[in-house]
């Protein structure tokens, strides 16, 4: 069904007559005539009675079938309005939902100072946080899951738009009672002698801490692989063995004495980008853009 024909016919009803509806809409009233006698012709059905104006229903009178047209035809344009009325809100940040995805460190540490201040400045929006390792966040945004994701690892998917968005410096930490924290500048031979502490395979952590490893040479004597920073963290400071970690997590515990940092062997600077994953080709709504506008 023609939508301008059909609003056409609307007009004739609701403005009593062709010639209200032609000024109405700006239009001639032949233009109007023309359009409602071809929107029968396509529907093959008489929609107003010419005949005669008794009993005429707003000064035109309708079929059986021209009446039930025009309630579905007053329906179908309160929807247009309410469509319209809510893109706008959208625009205007008045309603609306941004679904942000984020690696546990961004999401703990980086996006917190942001989420508050974007939450109190359009509190129509309904926010969201999904906490996952960078595969995971990878996958719900190439998915359409979510708006945007923030990661800390490398990702390869044609179907994202990928972005560095900052650089997270790393830190090499040991237990403050380690007699290794004394030491200037450890040998890669006596860091292979040690305990290390892995994140999960996925996480942008781990990629990183394993791609140093690689390239200093050193082969920890044993790993133990645990799901978060934090506890990593909690553990390193209880002597379970050396760890990797963004200076982010560990700044507390090494400024309240829990932990020691170590400077590392080699010339390969402890740090790591993170990056920012947007489906690829998918224009970004007004939510989002006022969301990173807060992180510049």
């Amino acid at each position: 069904m023609n939508l301008h024909l059909l609003r056409l016919f609307a007009a004739v009803v609701e403005h009593c007559g062709f010639s209200r509806a032609a000024d109405a809409l700006f239009v001639t009233q032949s233009a109007v005539s023309k359009g409602v006698r071809e929107l029968e012709r396509q529907l093959d059905l008489a929609l107003l009675d010419r005949g005669s104006t008794d009993g005429a229903r707003r000064g035109v009178r309708l079929t059986d079938a021209g009446e039930a047209l025009y309630r579905h035809a007053r329906a179908l344009f309160a929807m247009e309005r309410a469509a319209l009325e809510d893109v706008r809100d959208r625009v205007g940040l008045h309603r609306g939902r941004l679904r942000i995805g984020a690696s546990t460190t961004v999401a703990g540490y980086w996006l917190p100072p942001a989420l508050a201040r974007f939450s109190a400045a359009h509190p129509g929006i309904e926010l969201s946080l999904q906490v996952d390792n960078t595969a995971g966040v990878a996958e719900a945004v190439a998915a359409g899951g979510l708006d945007v994701g923030f990661v800390e690892g490398a990702v390869d998917d044609a179907r994202l738009r990928i972005a560095r968005w900052r650089d997270e410096p790393l830190q090499l930490v040991t237990a403050a009672g380690d007699p290794l924290a004394e030491r200037r500048r450890p040998a890669a031979s006596t860091l292979s002698a040690r305990t290390w502490l892995l994140r999960e395979p996925g996480s942008g952590t781990r990629q990183v801490a394993q791609a140093w490893l690689e390239a200093e040479g050193i082969i920890p004597r044993r790993t133990l692989e645990i799901g978060s920073n934090d506890a990593i963290a909690r553990a390193v400071a209880e002597g379970a063995g050396l760890a990797i970690l963004p200076a982010v997590v560990v700044a507390d515990p090494l400024a309240a004495g829990r932990l020691r940092a170590l400077s590392a062997p080699g010339k390969r600077a402890l740090v790591r980008p993170l990056f920012r994953l947007e489906l690829a080709q998918r224009p970004r709504p007004p939510a989002l853009e006022a969301f990173l506008a807060l992180l510049d």
